[in-house]
């Protein structure tokens, strides 16, 4: 998928930059410091959360990556679809709904996999509610899927959205339902947050519409 928009340096605003810089860091350190930037301390273990009160999990979690693809695709769908939205939110409501949807995202795999020992790590979770939230901002918008194929963001979401759905019972390693948490999440903020823009409310209405107030 690819799009370009022009804002600051490569289309990024201070919220995304320092998100992106942030978690380059944090994957960094994993290399360099493993026995210090730990999974079971920083990823999401639901166990820890629910018996030792580890709740910081809930936001270090985001800023952990298991491989350079994970940590890139991640960073490019923050970079490539992130910047557009903190252009029309700003950065402040822009880093808010990055950290809501990524903790929704958390909260979900917590509660879908109570009790687990096993760490959920990254950002994808917020990555999906960013996804959702330029679906919904900029639904008739063409994105290049694997750069090759044009489609519209209103499909891609909903295509994205349901193979989560219909994935969540996989055991393939991949937090199907944190990212599934992080869109549907995304999806009611903003419909509440800006229904005077009338965003989200006929959105599924619309789907084979021309409704792009933003473009």
């Amino acid at each position: 998928m690819y799009y370009r928009s022009s804002f600051g340096f490569m289309g990024m605003g201070p919220g995304v930059k320092n998100l992106l810089m942030a978690t380059i860091v944090v994957f960094v350190a994993q290399i360099l410091l493993p026995f210090f930037v730990r999974a079971d301390i920083f990823g999401l273990v639901p166990a820890y959360v629910i018996s030792k009160l580890y709740i910081w999990q809930l936001v270090t979690y985001m800023f952990l990556h298991g491989s350079f693809g994970h940590i890139f695709f991640n960073m490019f769908g923050l970079w490539m679809f992130g910047s557009e939205l903190e252009r029309t939110w700003g950065t402040r409501e822009f880093v808010k709904y990055y950290f809501l949807t990524g903790i929704a995202a958390g909260i979900s795999s917590l509660l879908w996999n109570w009790g687990s020992y096993v760490p959920t790590i990254g950002a994808s979770g917020a990555i999906y509610g960013i996804l959702a939230a330029y679906a919904l901002f900029f639904p008739d918008r063409y994105v290049y899927l694997y750069f090759l194929f044009p489609i519209k963001m209103k499909y891609l979401a909903i295509i994205l959205g349901a193979i989560e759905f219909l994935s969540m019972y996989n055991q393939d390693g991949i937090a199907h339902i944190a990212h599934l948490g992080g869109m549907v999440v995304g999806y009611f903020y903003l419909r509440n947050r800006y229904k005077h823009w009338g965003i989200g409310q006929d959105f599924f209405k619309n789907l084979f519409r021309k409704r792009d107030p933003f473009s």
